[in-house]
């Protein structure tokens, strides 16, 4: 029985529940009088339920479908601002004993090479990416006990907070790593991450089975169940995701907005961030084997149609996708993006060649973090490296309820605008910090507080002048 509030994840990822959510979706995807009243309540800016998103989803009206996507650029707006959170992920050991089906550390690939970062490794990887520019990351590892223990990990965010090189510091460190217990994760809570990141992959129990054969991972009520033995380890920031391409696209957006009424409904605070990753090419991996991939207008809408449902919720894209895919949703829905990434172990400081590959999976979009700052910046996005509300203690609860009440855009703005400065100064290449100069001082003009105005004007002084990490 379908039960948001169940703890159990067959009851809260009702399977019974999403095919009846399909079938009604699918009997009223042309229902132009039912669409009008979902995207009328859709602009209360409150979101909309599973079924409700879904009908949205599966519209074929030309005419709906416009207003889908004008809502969704809307709706980012109101949120979001024209902020673009930056990233990078950083991969620490590839060693895994799991053996899913679309990954390549599956403990069954021979091809690929095994690696692990040591500590000193690790100060030269955050070293490259506090030279790029990078203040927030997002670790990942496989899952093993040896190689990849709990310690291991706990050292490794340690060690990277503790690297201050030049005017570099990584400020926020993401956590996406196997699922585990309510005492590990008030271990990683203690050790000061930010969002727990984990992905689901599919919601389709049957499905998930037969993707997941052997090891731990294969457990999905382990697996689902995760985030919400991360919020009762004092984690409140956490991430969903799955990995369209191993399911059908309408099933796995149906599992991820009941997974996230199901968080709203037991802890009060919806998911930190989506993320929206595609099955994408890999050492021993072909997308092509997994008959359910969808195309880019798809993708498009599917991204669209989670920013009105959940308008709260940062979402992610990373380099799995082109340039060309990653500038169509940005204004749909997307928060965050990585830049001038590497998802080999150890690929920031030196680049592998061929036969050296440990790779989790190709990177599509493969500019400079300086490229992608400057291509941001000339479509009028303000790229923000701001870690301030995490530092300030808005996370969980603090930081949904000013999001939702829309006071969050006058912190926002003016940090990411004090962050964008110290990047121009610290690393930016000429052409982009001319670009990033002018932007600065057209943004400053949105700020609505004049207080706020001339404190932000006198911290960007400060910044030139060299001081730095200021933050509303």
């Amino acid at each position: 029985m379908y039960d948001p509030k169940s703890m159990c994840a067959d009851e809260f990822i009702d399977s019974e529940e999403i095919m009846a959510t399909l079938r009604y979706a699918d009997e009223h995807k042309n229902d132009s009088v039912l669409v009008d009243e979902i995207l009328a309540k859709a602009r209360l800016r409150k979101g909309l339920t599973h079924r409700e998103a879904s009908v949205l989803l599966a519209c074929e009206l030309e005419d709906k479908n416009a207003e889908i996507c004008a809502l969704a650029e809307q709706i980012k707006k109101d949120f979001y601002g024209n902020r673009i959170v930056m990233f990078a992920p950083l991969y620490l050991s590839n060693y895994c004993v799991n053996s899913c089906l679309y990954c390549p550390y599956h403990a069954k690939n021979k091809h690929i090479v095994r690696k692990k970062l040591t500590q000193d490794e690790i100060r030269a990887e955050v070293t490259a990416l506090q030279d790029m520019g990078h203040k927030r990351l997002a670790i990942e590892a496989g899952e093993h006990p040896v190689y990849n223990s709990l310690d291991y990990i706990l050292e490794s965010i340690d060690t990277i907070y503790s690297i201050k090189h030049k005017n570099g510091a990584i400020r926020r460190v993401n956590v996406n790593i196997a699922a585990t217990t309510v005492e590990n994760y008030k271990r990683l809570h203690d050790a000061g991450i930010g969002t727990y990141i984990l992905f689901q992959e599919t919601y389709n129990r049957k499905g998930y089975e037969q993707l997941h054969p052997v090891g731990p991972k294969s457990d999905y009520r382990r697996q689902t169940e995760a985030h919400d033995r991360a919020m009762q380890g004092g984690i409140d920031d956490v991430g969903l995701g799955v990995l369209f391409g191993l399911q059908g696209y309408r099933y796995e957006f149906a599992g991820l907005l009941m997974h996230a009424e199901h968080l709203e409904a037991v802890f009060g605070v919806g998911p930190h961030t989506i993320s929206v990753p595609r099955v994408c090419p890999a050492d021993d991996i072909e997308p092509g084997e997994f008959d359910n991939g969808i195309s880019d207008d798809i993708f498009a809408k599917i991204v669209a149609c989670i920013r009105i449902a959940v308008p709260y919720t940062g979402m992610i894209i990373s380099t799995r996708e082109s340039q060309r895919v990653r500038e169509r949703v940005l204004h749909l829905g997307i928060s965050q993006i990585s830049g001038g990434s590497r998802t080999s172990v150890g690929g920031y400081v030196q680049k592998e060649l061929p036969e050296e590959n440990s790779a989790q999976f190709d990177v599509s979009d493969q500019r400079t973090l300086d490229e992608v700052v400057r291509w941001l910046m000339g479509m009028g996005y303000v790229p923000s490296f701001c870690t301030a509300c995490y530092r300030e203690g808005r996370t969980g609860d603090r930081f949904m309820s000013l999001c939702k009440s829309g006071q969050i855009s006058n912190i926002c703005l003016p940090n990411a605008l004090m962050t964008l400065k110290e990047y121009l100064e610290d690393y930016a290449s000429a052409e982009t910090r001319a670009v990033g100069e002018k932007l600065i001082a057209e943004q400053m003009k949105e700020i609505p507080n004049e207080k706020v105005v001339q404190l932000v004007t006198s911290r960007l002084d400060m910044i030139a002048a060299g001081s730095r990490d200021f933050r509303l």
